[in-house]
């Protein structure tokens, strides 16, 4: 096993997962110290490098495109004491680290870890319920609900429409952006494809300014887009078309079993629903439903 203790964190490899405790330190973000321990299975890893540096170096995970909801609605615009996958290394401690480093990346080789885009979530995100409050509202997900309440900062416009409630299964997609310069960041569930009104009047929005807690707001981002359909994942197979009778030309009640690759990907399918709802993807119903569509077709 590898380990590196730093006042940053502590980073440790069993051989299986890097695990990642966020350390007591004033650099270490708030959204870092929200999300607490962080484990990272192999499969998940596309790289592992070490920067070394004049005072200090920096440890750096690279995740395989789609294997972590976090890492997919930020899009690399964490700022280092909020990046979970990061961790400060003293000079004194470079010759731990770049062994640390050799592990992950031998055990990377010996297991032919593909390091290309996933099709599932490895990682289930941060955990519910979730409630984080910035800029001019407070968030709130349950798994099946998001609640977005307003403070006197909110615009009077958007703030008399009250509380905002979405359904996980009304939202199409996820947004969050940080402050830029003179321009507000946001937290932003889209329920539908048109013109969406900026985040200081849009009820499905949080306005974030720039102050220390806007990071917060990126892990509820991160527990609803993990539960949403995975943006990589393959479209839904078609359904077999029933046989028809030859006196009445009606379906036949039986539908037709999958056989050959059809049958191979539909035990495939039936795996990958297993693995999303031990990682807690998908709930009990929502992988009983998905399971019981899938069975029907074998």
């Amino acid at each position: 096993m590898a380990e590196i203790i730093q006042t940053d964190g502590t980073w440790t490899f069993d051989g299986d997962t890097v695990r990642i405790v966020p350390g007591n330190d004033k650099r270490v973000g708030l959204l870092r110290r929200s999300l607490g321990e962080v484990a990272v299975p192999l499969q998940a890893l596309a790289a592992i490098t070490f920067e070394p540096g004049r005072k200090s170096g920096r440890l750096r995970l690279r995740l395989r495109d789609g294997a972590d909801p976090l890492t997919r609605v930020t899009g690399g615009r964490l700022g280092d004491a909020s990046d979970p996958y990061q961790l400060s290394v003293d000079n004194d401690r470079t010759g731990v680290a770049e062994y640390f480093v050799d592990e992950v990346r031998n055990s990377l080789l010996l297991d032919e870890v593909d390091a290309g885009p996933t099709d599932r979530y490895l990682l289930p995100g941060p955990a519910l319920p979730v409630t984080m409050g910035a800029g001019d509202g407070t968030a709130t997900f349950d798994g099946e609900r998001i609640l977005l309440e307003w403070n006197w900062k909110t615009d009077e416009h958007k703030s008399s429409q009250g509380t905002t409630t979405l359904a996980l299964a009304d939202v199409e997609s996820v947004e969050w952006r940080p402050s830029a310069g003179l321009e507000n960041g946001f937290l932003r569930f889209r329920v539908g494809r048109g013109n969406v009104p900026a985040p200081k009047h849009d009820p499905h929005a949080v306005e974030l300014y720039g102050f220390k807690k806007d990071p917060l707001m990126a892990l509820v981002a991160a527990a609803v887009v993990a539960r949403l359909p995975h943006p990589n994942a393959a479209a839904p197979l078609p359904l077999a078309k029933a046989p028809e009778t030859a006196a009445t030309g009606a379906p036949a009640s039986d539908p037709v079993p999958a056989s050959g690759d059809d049958h191979d990907a539909l035990l495939r399918r039936l795996r990958e629903l297993g693995e999303l709802h031990q990682a807690g993807v998908l709930t009990a119903e929502e992988f009983t439903t998905a399971k019981q569509a899938v069975l029907k077709r074998l």
